[in-house]
């Protein structure tokens, strides 16, 4: 087996069992980004000398017989607008081309705790504000699948990294379908827990009712794996929520019989790519043949989730961003005659068009004579979406829909900026509930992967992960790698 194909459980059996070192393991997968980056693009900063430090101190730790976590020496990466002490921390962003954050990130002290290897910095959508990764001042990442497509976004170099071998495991972050999506995209599994289970803390603020942290991985497994380390309450972030962290791998369990599995209509209509839609209604069937009981049901304030995020979210950009204003950090004009040009001429250079376009969105919304009209009525509908789900739950235990209408679409496809915000309409309604949501794997269209989204209960992602893990087994489109290489 190459080792830069398996995943982070089969790979911590091999590292127990002494067949292979992290040593050797991290330089498979850097040969693997030597060999394929100059083509994907996923990562913006990599730290191979600290990566192998690492592998170093967790081989020396089974020469002397210890127990090790399981994602002790595995390699992966970490989006670029979570905070690493030491590396760079950019945000795909010129404002913080060559920022050097103080501080880690609570799921980097978490993972760091647990001796993981961390490759470097994967690429994004400027600040996550977008949803094919083209946005990034560094340039865009490639979907391995096709690299004349896009990998989705703003997680697309996490997403992409995952699908091309270039890491075992990754970080995200999701404010309105940004792990799932990409995910997506490239045919691999992406998680987005429920609001407040994993700590905030040191991820670059978007959006702060909205934003979460979550991995992408290759398998179902994998995903538990990583949120068993990450999740927990953190002292730092007041929205971080004081509740038991069970095991998550104890949810992995084959069996989806009896389990009510809830098809919303509002997510089947116009917009969904007709091969999307065949891909996933075969998953569905599949649900049914092992047991599970399909029922419709209604989501009637779906169509509302998008133009209403689009409030909520750049009115929320708007207050977070202002903080860079070229007097602390981050990138400053030095031509400036004052200090309010200064500021003005730094956002304007620093800022790319579309973080720009959401900072007038969102303070034009919160504008005075214009707060109640936009914010205050966005926040009601809110309201309504969130009720949406809970009447749902009363009949259903998982929701199930298209991760995304499309598949992943060649770069530079023309789309105006609409036509790419409404790629998000089955992710978003999720962000704006505070509700976990997962992208598997399920099929192909055209030769390019098929997400289906699973939709559970807030704090009961142990019941998406079985449902999730049940379809995996059953299937092998987990196991299908992007043929990289002659698919220019």
């Amino acid at each position: 087996m190459e080792l830069f194909k398996a995943t982070a459980h089969e790979l911590h059996e091999k590292l127990v069992k002494k067949e292979i070192s992290s040593v050797e393991l991290t330089k498979a997968v850097f040969d693997r980004i030597d060999a394929v980056e100059k083509d994907v693009h996923s990562y913006v900063t990599l730290d191979k000398a600290g990566a192998l430090a690492q592998a170093e101190k967790v081989d020396a730790l089974l020469a002397q017989g210890k127990d090790i976590p399981v994602l002790a020496g595995i390699p992966g990466a970490i989006k670029d607008n979570i905070s690493t002490k030491g590396l760079r921390t950019t945000c795909s962003s010129k404002m913080l081309e060559n920022f050097i954050p103080i501080y880690d990130a609570y799921v980097i002290e978490k993972l760091r705790k647990d001796e993981t290897v961390f490759l470097g910095k994967t690429n994004l959508d400027e600040f996550a504000m977008g949803s094919t990764t083209e946005t990034s001042y560094f340039g865009a990442s490639h979907n391995p699948w096709k690299l004349d497509c896009v990998p989705g976004g703003s997680s697309g170099g996490s997403a992409a990294a995952i699908a091309a071998g270039e890491a075992i495991w990754t970080l995200g972050s999701d404010t309105g379908g940004s792990i799932r999506q990409p995910a997506s995209f490239v045919g691999c599994v992406g998680l987005k827990p429920t609001y407040g289970r994993v700590s905030r803390y040191g991820c670059v603020a978007f959006a702060s009712s909205l934003d979460q942290i979550g991995p992408i991985t290759r398998d179902v497994t994998d995903a538990a794996l990583v949120l068993n380390t990450i999740c927990g309450k953190d002292v730092h972030d007041a929205t971080s929520l004081d509740v038991e962290v069970s095991d998550f791998t104890k949810a992995l369990v084959a069996d989806v019989k009896g389990l009510k599995i809830g098809l919303p209509k509002e997510y089947f209509g116009e917009g969904v790519n007709p091969k999307v839609k065949e891909a996933v209604l075969a998953a569905v069937k599949k649900y049914e043949e092992l047991g599970a009981k399909i029922v419709e049901i209604s989501l009637p304030h779906t169509e509302y989730a998008v133009t209403t995020y689009y409030i909520i979210a750049p009115a929320e950009a708007s207050a977070n961003l202002a903080r860079f204003d070229g007097v602390r950090y981050g990138y400053r004009n030095q031509q400036a005659q004052s200090a309010p040009e200064m500021t003005a001429l730094s956002r304007t250079e620093g800022f790319g068009q579309e973080v720009r376009r959401r900072i007038m969105l969102g303070t034009y919304v919160l504008s005075s004579g214009y707060y109640d009209a936009y914010y205050k009525k966005a926040m009601q509908v809110r309201t309504l979406i969130r009720k949406d789900f809970t009447d749902a739950f009363k009949q259903v235990d998982v929701i199930v829909t298209p991760t995304c209408p499309v598949t992943s679409f060649p770069y530079h496809d023309k789309m105006d900026p609409l036509s790419i915000y409404m790629l998000d309409v089955s992710t978003i309604p999720l962000n704006m509930a505070g509700l976990p949501g997962m992208s598997v794997p399920c099929g192909f269209a055209d030769g390019m992967p098929v997400g289906l989204q699973l939709i559970g209960k807030a704090l009961d992602e142990a019941s998406i992960l079985k449902a999730a893990y049940a379809f995996e087994q059953a299937t092998d489109f987990h196991k299908q790698f992007a043929p990289l290489g002659g698919n220019k």
